[in-house]
């Protein structure tokens, strides 16, 4: 499995909505109300959010691929970018999705490794992420991979305000 990744650029804006929506689709629209799910959905993957997002130099969007084939993508925030924690010495993990028919093949364990590379090379001290906490295995999948809880943040999906768990990884 020759896995590589590649950087967003905006001639991928497209498909960048395309893989957003059903990837955050998959994971989370049985567990929310239709009508809070649709809303964000529309918000968070307006392509005009993700254009702006792809501008902003301290936002990175990746794909990555099994040979040719796309099978997830990652989005990482640094400095300004970063959604809770501010800290120039962190990385932070915004997204991170494996395709569904792609699970279970350690893709997730792979990116999470380059991820690793990329943050030491950048100087990071730490690598941090918001996981919802009614998601056991995104959950357990982390902490196998040496994170650890370090405090909460609300979280919402329309008007539904939800609580996630933010962990962190020393490097």
């Amino acid at each position: 499995m020759p896995l590589l990744f590649r950087e967003c650029v905006t001639t991928d804006l497209d498909t960048l909505v395309q893989i957003s929506k059903s990837t955050f689709t998959a994971a989370f629209e049985k567990d929310n109300d239709p009508d809070d799910f649709q809303a964000y959905i529309q918000e968070a993957f307006h392509p005009d959010k993700l254009k702006k997002e792809l501008a902003d130099k301290n936002s990175l969007f990746h794909f990555v691929f099994d040979d040719e084939k796309m099978v997830g993508y990652f989005k990482l925030n640094i400095g300004t970018a970063q959604t809770d924690v501010y800290d120039p010495n962190a990385l932070e993990i915004e997204r991170i999705y494996v395709l569904g028919d792609h699970q279970g093949k350690k893709i997730g364990s792979w990116m999470l490794q380059e991820i690793t590379s990329m943050a030491k090379g950048l100087g990071k001290e730490y690598i941090w992420l918001g996981v919802w906490e009614h998601n056991p295995k995104a959950i357990s999948f982390y902490q196998r991979h040496g994170f650890s809880k370090f405090g909460e943040h609300p979280y919402y999906i329309g008007q539904d305000k939800q609580t996630d768990w933010l962990l962190r990884l020393e490097l």
